[in-house]
């Protein structure tokens, strides 16, 4: 494929540039940042740093696991929580860019036994969280024991009778929505999620080792596990009942990998030009009012420089991404332990470069 020429030609160039910009740059600085990490009996965190599509810097700290305390390094598989999103977003814009779909096709198009409360409800609105659905978090039984699965989340949508607000009226933060376009994905090309990201995106990028987790079988190379502290020490917490869901937050990755999907991001090597440009363009309310949300990233303004960016929170993991194209800065962080604030501490690294 054309995209993946590109690839290599591009990480050639990231390659040679890495050392130089290496020997400048201080990284005594982002050690400091995770000096509670820097210890094998303690969950971990890996760090990527890219300036001008060069790696500028990457390290792992801590362990990946509290068994047999296995280092955590830059192929480190971590869960991304919601920064899977942008993932989810990007499938859906390849359906758009194959002219398999359209932003503005409504839900019970695809899914026709939607109750009519979600007739009014499009594709676009989904990727901006401007739908109005109700959380599927809050509508789980308390009786719920096993973990669900996305056509568990459609059918607990599928009982309700009504929105918080009209579609595209506001912006509220949906994880159900994201739920609905990876299964949207599913219906559209005939394949299961996660094969479809495999097919489209990982292979092609040679992303080897990331993988949308799929259930109990999934295998998962590297795996970083989960924790949260407990007493004084940790335990390892990673799973939970919402943790199978797939297209809200289910994919594993590493710094290695990410590498690859910020090199299609910046050359344009999966989405063309025209639909990466929809993924950093701010969504829209219906009386014209702009939102701080694209397809799959948060959106604003940080010191007067563009800011795309996305965090992570799940049992166990918190993880963030921070782009500032002006700057042609990237900043990865991700940490399988439940009580840290990666995003602050990825911005306060940014910071050290502007």
């Amino acid at each position: 494929m054309q995209y993946v020429k590109r690839f290599h030609l591009v990480m050639l160039g990231s390659l040679i540039g890495a050392s130089l910009h290496a020997r400048a740059f201080k990284s005594d600085l982002i050690d400091s940042y995770f000096a509670d990490y820097n210890h094998p009996d303690r969950p971990g965190a890996s760090v990527l740093v890219m300036k001008q599509g060069k790696i500028l810097y990457e390290r792992g700290y801590g362990s990946r696991e509290l068994v047999h305390y296995e280092p955590v390094n830059e192929r480190t598989n971590f869960r991304l929580a919601s920064v899977s999103k942008q993932f989810t977003a990007t499938a859906i814009l390849l359906l758009v860019q194959r002219g398999q779909l359209s932003l503005d096709t409504f839900l019970v198009s695809v899914f026709p036994d939607f109750p009519s409360y979600g007739s009014k409800i499009t594709v676009r609105h989904l990727l901006n969280h401007t739908s109005g659905l109700t959380d599927y978090e809050d509508l789980i039984p308390s009786t719920q024991v096993q973990q669900l699965t996305d056509q568990d989340v459609l059918n607990l949508l599928k009982k309700q009778n009504g929105l918080y607000f009209s579609p595209g009226s506001q912006y509220r933060y949906s994880n159900g929505g994201y739920v609905l376009l990876g299964l949207i994905v599913e219906s559209l090309s005939g394949q299961n999620f996660a094969e479809f990201l495999e097919e489209n995106i990982f292979r092609p990028l040679q992303m080897n080792h990331s993988v949308m987790y799929d259930g109990p079988s999934t295998e998962i190379e590297n795996r970083a596990y989960g924790h949260s502290l407990s007493g004084n020490g940790f335990k390892q917490t990673d799973q939970n009942i919402t943790s199978a869901t797939r297209g809200d937050g289910g994919i594993y990755s590493s710094a290695h990998d990410w590498v690859r999907w910020e090199t299609a991001i910046s050359e344009n090597l999966i989405l063309s030009q025209k639909y990466q440009e929809m993924v950093f363009t701010p969504g829209k309310l219906n009386n014209g009012t702009l939102i701080d949300y694209g397809f799959g990233w948060m959106l604003n303004t940080f010191q007067g420089l563009v800011h795309q960016y996305h965090t992570g929170s799940t049992i166990g993991f918190r993880t963030s991404v921070e782009r500032f194209p002006d700057k042609e800065l990237v900043v990865l962080v991700l940490v399988n332990r439940a009580n840290a604030s990666p995003w602050v501490t990825a911005r306060n690294i940014a910071e050290q470069l502007f």
